[in-house]
């Protein structure tokens, strides 16, 4: 994660920030040793990371919007900072992100760096398990009906999937043709860009249908009839063409 400058939209507040306050005061109390542990930091990472800890707070001075703030894979396929302000506003309408931390965040929303995955087990009690910290909190976030494309990482979803009727969620699936065989191949990386990517095309082309899903011809990837199921779309590619698009830690 990073902090950026502020956009030009003013920052909201999480919708579970009380509770992410709860989380922060138990993170708090926390010793680095009990960090390493939790998390499985190297030392390097553990002192890193109880310096985050200890200096999150949720002073809006000090944030920036949650869209510009995550890097990683996903957020490269994503590539936020090039969305029109037009392609931004539809994204604070459509777009929620999991987090462990902050529960639902929307793009607008501000935040500090933070580091709590959602399978962590914490060592205190009421917060040893995430998701039954969470309950159906997170799910509460969402629109009532309507389709429900699911990108997020099965660790996060599993926060959402329970509560809702499953015929509404939508999971696509990212494969990579082997060049020595040419059989369909997970490979991690290129799933997490395609994730991002799908997300970004979905705004941009305000795709709001499940018919329409198929049409994603992203990255080189093209629908395959044969291998997708009910509300799991599997999109496959022969040559993966999103390699260069890695947001850096600037």
């Amino acid at each position: 994660m990073r902090t950026t400058k502020a956009g030009n939209k003013p920052l909201s507040q999480p919708p579970l920030i009380e509770k992410a306050l709860e989380l922060d005061q138990y993170l708090k109390s926390l010793s680095p040793q009990q960090l390493a542990k939790s998390m499985h930091l190297s030392s390097t990472l553990t002192d890193k990371t109880y310096a985050l800890i200890q200096n999150w707070n949720a002073n809006s001075a000090n944030q920036s919007q949650a869209i510009d703030t995550f890097i990683g894979d996903i957020y490269s396929g994503l590539h936020a900072g090039d969305l029109s302000p037009a392609d931004r506003d539809y994204a604070e309408k459509t777009l929620f992100i999991l987090s462990g931390l902050y529960g639902c965040i929307r793009p607008y929303d501000g935040i500090l760096p933070y580091r709590l995955e959602m399978g962590y087990k914490l060592p205190i009690k009421k917060v040893a398990d995430l998701y039954k910290f969470w309950g159906n909190s997170i799910v509460n976030c969402l629109p009532t009906d309507g389709l429900i494309t699911n990108l997020a990482a099965v660790e996060y979803s599993r926060t959402v999937t329970p509560f809702v009727d499953p015929t509404r969620v939508i999971t696509p699936h990212f494969l990579t043709e082997n060049p020595k065989n040419g059989k369909p191949t997970f490979v991690v990386v290129h799933a997490k860009i395609a994730r991002g990517a799908f997300a970004r095309w979905l705004i941009t082309e305000r795709v709001d249908d499940k018919e329409s899903l198929s049409q994603f011809s992203e990255l080189g990837y093209v629908y395959n009839k044969e291998l997708s199921e009910t509300n799991k779309p599997t999109f496959i590619c022969k040559e993966f063409k999103g390699k260069g698009r890695s947001i850096r830690l600037l």
